[in-house]
């Protein structure tokens, strides 16, 4: 008889609208999070269960949300809250906004390489990851959480109070615009 496998879960995302451009930005911050519980999650499960439907399912979630929803969530950024700080802001948040730009440099850079392998797991080229494969997801995802913080605590709060209502209203409109474009 064979052993009765634990599901791999993945996850649901809140309710957020694009009239509230900073609660999406938020939501998605929590997405990310999300995603890279699943990814630890998988890694742990190939450990423990080998790989089956599940965990390629799972492979492929990770793929979807890294390769769709967090580029549109950089470019955001990129586009509507860090320029009006690197023009208006105080000495600290410009150094704090160029810091999050050379991170989504490096988030891109190290996504590339982690994606290889978690689509040759999802397109069941392999069964399992390397300890290299790995370290490689870790690097990936540790630099999320400071970058997280940085934009939550220092660089949303100091762009919503630069950003008119009319500012706030185009972000939101601009967020749907390309998510409908992409979806």
């Amino acid at each position: 008889m064979a052993a009765q496998r634990t599901p791999l879960p993945g996850f649901g995302a809140p309710a957020v609208g694009f009239d509230t451009p900073f609660e999406m930005l938020e939501a998605c911050h929590e997405r990310v999070q999300r995603t890279l519980g699943l990814l630890d999650r998988l890694t742990a499960y190939l450990h423990t269960d080998g790989c089956d439907d599940s965990a390629r399912q799972a492979a492929r979630d990770v793929l979807r949300y890294f390769d769709i929803a967090a580029p549109l969530h950089h470019e955001d950024e990129e586009m509507h809250v860090f320029p009006p700080l690197l023009d208006n802001g105080t000495p600290e948040v410009r150094a704090a906004v160029q810091q999050l730009q050379d991170d989504h440099q490096a988030m891109h850079t190290h996504w590339q390489a982690a994606r290889e392998r978690l689509q040759a797991l999802a397109q069941g080229q392999t069964d399992a990851f390397t300890p290299d494969d790995e370290a490689l997801f870790e690097r990936f995802a540790s630099g999320y959480g400071a970058h997280i913080r940085t934009e939550e605590d220092l660089v949303y709060p100091a762009a919503r109070a630069l950003l008119t209502p009319q500012a706030l209203a185009d972000m939101g409109q601009d967020m749907r615009r390309r998510r409908s474009a992409t979806y």
